[in-house]
């Protein structure tokens, strides 16, 4: 891999990570900057930069120019501009984000939500794509999946969170309906964008959205932010058929939990046969991932999940002793990539012990 020249050892460590095993320590995706020429580009405005081929393809050169790849680092770019394709629901870019604004809908009829494969936006993100297809090539570095919202995220967005929340309580079964017709039209979207991938690319499963996970098989990378407001039972209901459907299609999910006031559906997702990984983020008033959580992430591995976390580099050592080390996957940076080796061989010798 032109970016990752050690990936055939990285690939390894992941793979092993996947099937439970651990060779030598844990898995430690570390970036570092690195010096380079490679000029940052500047859009013209928030459509562009995340959805402008032009500019993406220029931002991920300089990207990839300008980072080291160490551990299990990956070597890919967040395609985001997905968030867009959102069932005709009104679209408003900003340079850190992308909005979905609320539309009206017919609460006396069935939810259908029909995939529209000639949605301008959808057209854009597929022609965005195929872009980046063509300048990562057979393996320079990793596409990954393309960024789309689940379908629980996505009727947020249509209904707005007050609505949402409301239809939840009077109309459960409509919402229900609703969150698995879009899960079954994302299901129908990845394998579209899977099928222009695998010709004409080595990876075109594995690597996660917006925080970077391969694993040598297809997975699908999920969540559900708006189940910190919801009740086990409400979960359950709405959201869990969601997580099924995508279970089913692809086998393995991926799971960003998303704060700890989520943390009560945690013996529901630590249930299914299909959850192979959990990633954690608290909330930002709460102690960030590090020992702080370590009964959570002891939780987690004890129903046989991988614990994917994003770390200070000073909180990893007390991880790699505390934790299982063939199902942890630890996220981290440093100034420098001398800093990043050093780290990582102590991360092995921590391991040993």
């Amino acid at each position: 891999m032109k970016y990752k020249p050690d990936w055939e050892r990285a690939a390894e460590r992941l793979t092993a990570l996947w099937q439970g095993r651990c060779l030598d320590r844990p898995c430690v995706s570390v970036t570092a900057p690195r010096a380079s020429d490679v000029p940052w580009p500047t859009p013209a405005d928030g459509e562009e930069r995340w959805l402008g081929p032009e500019f993406v393809t220029a931002a991920i050169r300089a990207t990839l120019a300008h980072t080291h790849y160490l551990g299990e680092a990956i070597p890919s770019y967040l395609l985001m501009g997905g968030w867009a394709v959102g069932f005709g629901s009104p679209v408003e870019f900003q340079d850190r984000t992308i909005w979905l604004g609320p539309t009206t809908v017919d609460w006396d009829s069935p939810p259908t939500f029909d995939l529209d494969w000639d949605d301008p936006w959808l057209v854009k993100y597929r022609r965005l794509y195929q872009a980046v297809l063509e300048l990562a090539g057979w393996d320079d570095f990793l596409v990954g999946k393309p960024c789309l919202l689940p379908g629980n995220d996505l009727l947020i967005a249509l209904l707005g969170p007050d609505e949402f929340m409301l239809a939840l309580v009077e109309r459960a079964e409509w919402v229900r309906e609703a969150i698995i017709a879009m899960a079954r039209q994302r299901v129908a979207l990845f394998n579209h964008f899977y099928e222009l991938a695998a010709p004409v690319h080595a990876f075109p499963y594995g690597n996660a959205q917006w925080m970077p996970f391969w694993a040598p098989e297809r997975y699908l990378a999920t969540q559900s932010d708006v189940s910190c407001m919801l009740s086990p039972a409400m979960f359950d209901a709405c959201i869990l058929p969601e997580l099924e459907v995508y279970g089913e299609a692809f086998g393995a999910l991926w799971y960003h939990l998303d704060g700890a006031r989520a943390l009560q559906h945690l013996p529901t997702l630590l249930s299914r046969p299909y959850l192979r990984v959990m990633q954690f983020v608290p909330e930002p008033d709460m102690p960030p991932n590090g020992p702080e959580w370590l009964q959570l992430y002891r939780r987690i591995q004890a129903a046989g999940v991988i614990v994917h976390v994003q770390v200070a580099p000073a909180d990893i050592e007390p991880l790699v002793k505390a934790l299982d080390p063939a199902l942890l996957c630890l996220d981290t940076w440093c100034d420098d990539a001398g800093a990043a080796e050093e780290l990582l061989a102590d991360v092995a010798r921590w391991t040993r012990g």
